[in-house]
């Protein structure tokens, strides 16, 4: 029998797993002085008002180690195998982690999807099309499918992405200018400012065109969000009507994604043509 891993920065909840056939590893959160889990011991509400009532800047580190390894283990006991597809190793040591954990294990296999939130959920939608094909055909599939996935989001500010250390000085200074709205992406998992625009309402143009140029609408469009979803309704309404049956639901990011885009940040995952 197969078993799906992935961690908590692919925004999968809790009540979520059993619509996917997955197991959800948290990811740990720093907030002042107190460490959390990810999606288990952290509301969205205790979250933000940390955020942004009391201007504290979280930090998230790896899960816990010695968890993950007893569940999988359990797994590769009973005669099972097991993928994990943990976040992008460009923002996370994940990925790193369990691949040195487990590279004596042929029946588990940690893929580096190079992506997060809905790119991971787009990734598990298409291992749940050939779970019985085994490993190595699903391995494969992923490897073509990983590059088409595209992330774009538009940050309320890049202070978060900068102060994470997910984006650098020379981005953050350049894309943090008066009136400039920046586009987020990941470049082979490493996130990037794609494009800029002048003022909000463009910069929302430019997605939408994005969507209608390059979206695949045989996959799932992920909406996604931090905070509040007004901007990200806004959006939806601008992206072409044949795309809207993609959308299955707005994704309101988990904390450990969350804490670097800052509130307010939307976009969209999708898969490119």
């Amino acid at each position: 029998m197969l078993r799906i891993f992935v961690d908590s920065g692919s925004s999968i909840k809790q009540d979520e797993k059993k619509r996917y056939g997955v197991e959800i590893i948290p990811l740990k959160i720093l907030l002042g002085d107190k460490e959390y889990s990810d999606g288990i011991d952290l509301s969205m509400d205790f979250f933000y008002s940390r955020l942004i009532d009391d201007g504290l800047f979280p930090k998230t580190s790896l899960p816990s180690l010695e968890d993950t390894e007893k569940e999988i283990m359990k797994y590769v006991g009973q005669g099972d195998e097991v993928l994990i597809l943990p976040i992008s190793s460009g923002i996370s040591g994940t990925y790193n982690t369990f691949r040195l954990m487990f590279e004596e294990y042929p029946q588990v296999r940690v893929v580096d999807t190079k992506t997060a939130v809905g790119g991971v959920r787009i990734l598990v939608e298409e291992v749940n099309k050939y779970r019985d094909k085994g490993l190595d055909y699903i391995v494969e599939k992923l490897e073509e499918l990983i590059p088409r996935i595209r992330v774009v989001a538009i940050p309320e500010t890049l202070e978060y992405l900068h102060r994470g250390g997910r984006l650098s000085k020379a981005a953050y200074v350049a894309g943090s200018l008066a009136q400039v709205k920046p586009i987020i992406t990941f470049d082979d998992g490493h996130v990037k400012v794609m494009s800029k625009a002048i003022g909000l309402k463009r910069a929302m143009m430019m997605l939408a065109k994005l969507v209608e140029d390059e979206c695949d609408p045989a996959y799932s469009i992920v909406p996604s969000y931090t905070y509040s979803n007004k901007n990200l309704v806004d959006l939806i309404k601008m992206t072409g009507h044949k795309f809207l049956p993609a959308m299955a639901h707005q994704d309101n990011l988990d904390p450990a994604i969350a804490c670097h885009w800052g509130p307010n940040a939307f976009g969209y995952i999708f898969v490119r043509k």
